[in-house]
């Protein structure tokens, strides 16, 4: 086993903190209290001013004076009728006359004098009348919260304020505040609201405090439909790239949490992917490759029970290539995705039946079997390649790997109907990362994702690595709180830089190389490594399994002459032998044959077919080769892949038969 990769720091965030702020600004929302004595002194004032501003005897001045002055109020009067931003007809009633009274009042002192009997009295006696209303009705708008309250339960006045101006009568109670956030429970109308409507009115409750838009997460509570659970945090603190902190739990076991990035409130995001499987769904640039991938794919390879088999036909080594030390298996082809799915899904009933002679209905850890991560990178493009036949194998896999101990990850740009079978897509939980609208958001969030607000088209993908997680072993208050993946490579100036990043992957691949890894003899087969690299193989003499294409007719051309008495090159053509002697004489299944050998071998059966008239087989054609020699079914198949790629061979997807368009011949 690798050493253990050292845990870094985690570097300090720049960020602002709206929870530093909210008691500060509840407290100042107090000073209301004092507002309406200083426009009181202020009406005062006014008042005074304009009746020495006057000073005059002359009839006419005063009436134009007067005149002027009841048209001012008259106007002021209907500017704060409709204006007033109370909802209800006292509140907007008491604006407008409040406004009525100081005018009034103002224009009464500029004739009389603001001190003599009339005018002194209206503004002691009602002004201090007038003053107190606007303290009642602050008090009752603040539910009765004084200084003290505010310091103690921030989230009271601050969420009930916002609500009632998003028009919902409710009351918050402060349940937990840290540094980066604060929870609460919220109090609902009890027949009259839910928590989905207070889900569907959280926009307008982040504008009536005011908050960043994002602010503000609720969820339902299981227990009582009369309560919901609300977090606020600042989102601003998600906008700087997070630099990865290395691996969470290195040598652990795959079945406790992956940390694969931060929540919006800084918390540590701990994903359990044991047991389901997952789509991975964002558009281009939004980081569901770099930071999706890389990050689950870096915390699995360092736990001791779990490989990891990946298939990326579309950008083959660009995205998952710098992790290839890490995987126990990477296909980039066609025909080696075909293969590997359909060997794992061939190798499902095996497990299963390993692990009910267990006693055990589902994969556990410590049950001896390494669990299995399927990583479909582009999904969509591998699923193309699949025949009717071989789709329903590849459902059938879905269904009864969680069981048998594995996972699938299907990640993809758009996660409709023509990319991801519905069948499938049920089965997913689902990481969302920014898409470009409402529309392709449906396709990459769940449910209750939707019904709580979640909305990845804000980050669109200018926002990379941002992303929505509702998963099994995620909390039901989280699933629409945004998360942030780690950043693998930033440089200098605090952004994301591509050379960085692979530099740093392979490094931490090169610290967790499967090769390393002791696994099953089921994984070990499965994962093709080379002998000298794998601590267990099943044919440890098949060392010419993984040549590349261009080799396959070496293979053939340096066999020895199966029958000395005939003398023949690859290019001659075969005479035809006296009935009863056998063209070519092969080892017994008792004695082992090179690759060399049972190559020739193989070249000679596909001869023999073609001369008999056929000009397509499929594998279950060759059995005589394995009945009467030591050659595997398996190990035919690969040469026959290697054939494929080198055109001596082509093969029908549909019929899935291999075609010999012309007779068999490599030289």
């Amino acid at each position: 086993m690798a050493g253990r990769a050292s845990t870094k720091e985690l570097a300090p965030i720049d960020h602002e903190s709206s929870m530093a702020k909210v008691a500060a600004k509840e407290v100042s929302k107090l000073v209301v209290l004092g507002g309406p004595w200083v426009v009181g002194m202020l009406t005062f004032g006014v008042g005074s001013a304009f009746h020495f501003i006057l000073d005059s005897d002359d009839p006419d001045v005063i009436a134009w004076t007067v005149f002027l002055l009841a048209a001012s109020v008259l106007v002021l009067t209907a500017v704060t009728y409709g204006q007033s931003h109370a909802r209800g007809v006292w509140g907007r009633t008491h604006t407008t006359l409040t406004t009525l009274f100081a005018g009034l009042w103002v224009t009464a002192a500029t004739i009389n004098g603001p001190a003599t009997v009339v005018t002194g009295r209206l503004m002691l006696i009602g002004g201090f009348t007038l003053a107190l209303t606007w303290n009642i009705r602050t008090i009752i708008r603040l539910k009765g919260v004084d200084v003290a309250a505010v310091a103690a339960d921030p989230l009271s006045a601050l969420f009930g304020a916002g609500a009632e101006r998003a028009g919902m009568a409710i009351e918050a109670r402060t349940t937990t505040a840290t540094e980066h956030k604060v929870e609460g429970v919220v109090q609902l109308e009890q027949g009259k609201q839910t928590a989905e409507d207070l889900q569907r009115k959280v926009p307008y409750i982040e504008s009536g405090i005011p908050l960043p838009p994002g602010s503000i997460t609720a969820s339902i509570d299981p227990d009582d439909a009369s309560k919901a659970h609300i977090t606020i945090s600042d989102p601003r603190v998600m906008k700087k790239p997070i630099p990865w902190p290395g691996p969470s739990r290195p040598g652990a076991s795959i079945a406790q949490a992956l940390r694969t990035g931060l929540w919006q409130d800084l918390d540590e995001v701990a994903h359990i992917i044991v047991g389901h499987h997952v789509q991975i769904m964002g558009q281009t640039g939004s980081g569901k490759s770099i930071g999706g991938a890389w990050n689950y794919i870096a915390e699995i390879v360092t736990r001791y029970d779990a490989a990891v088999f990946a298939i990326d036909v579309t950008k083959g080594e660009q995205t998952l290539g710098p992790l290839t030390q890490a995987l126990h298996r990477f296909e980039t082809t066609k025909a080696g995705a075909k293969a590997l799915i359909r060997e794992m899904q061939a190798k499902v009933k095996e497990r299963t039946d390993q692990l009910a002679a267990m006693g055990l209905q589902k994969w556990k850890e410590g049950c001896g079997l390494t669990y299995w991560v399927l990583w479909l990178e582009e999904c969509p493009d591998i699923l193309d390649l699949l025949t009717d036949k071989e789709m329903d194998a590849f459902l059938s896999l879905l269904k009864a790997i969680r069981s048998a101990g594995g996972t699938v990850v299907l990640s993809l740009q758009r996660s409709d109907y023509t990319q991801m079978p519905t069948l499938a897509r049920g089965q997913l939980a689902k990481l969302c990362f920014g898409v470009e609208s409402g529309a392709d958001a449906a396709f990459g969030l769940s449910e209750s994702q939707q019904d709580a607000n979640a909305r990845p088209e804000l980050w669109s993908n200018k926002q990379p690595g941002m992303a929505y997680l509702d998963a099994p072993s995620i909390s039901e208050a989280r699933i629409a709180m945004p998360q942030r993946t780690y950043a693998w490579g930033i440089d200098t100036a605090g952004e994301f830089d591509d050379e960085r990043a692979n530099e740093a992957m392979r490094a931490h691949a090169a610290q967790w190389p499967a090769s390393a890894k002791q696994v099953d003899a089921g994984t070990a087969e499965l994962s093709r490594l080379s002998p000298a690299e794998h601590l267990e193989s099943p044919h440890p003499e098949d060392d010419d399994q993984e040549e590349e294409v261009e080799d396959v007719a070496a293979e053939y051309q340096t066999v020895d002459d199966p029958d000395p008495e005939i003398h023949a090159g690859l290019d001659d053509e075969i005479p035809d032998l006296p009935e009863g002697d056998p063209p070519w004489t092969f080892a017994p299944p008792a004695v082992e044959m090179t690759a060399a050998e049972r190559g020739a071998a193989l070249l000679a059966h596909l001869q023999e077919l073609w001369d008999a008239g056929d000009r397509d087989f499929a594998t279950r054609d060759l059995r005589p080769l394995w009945e009467s020699t030591d050659m595997t079914r398996q190990w035919a198949q690969k040469q026959l892949r290697k054939l494929v790629e080198a055109s001596v061979l082509g093969y029908d997807d549909g019929e899935q038969r291999y075609l010999m368009e012309e007779r068999p011949d490599v030289g």
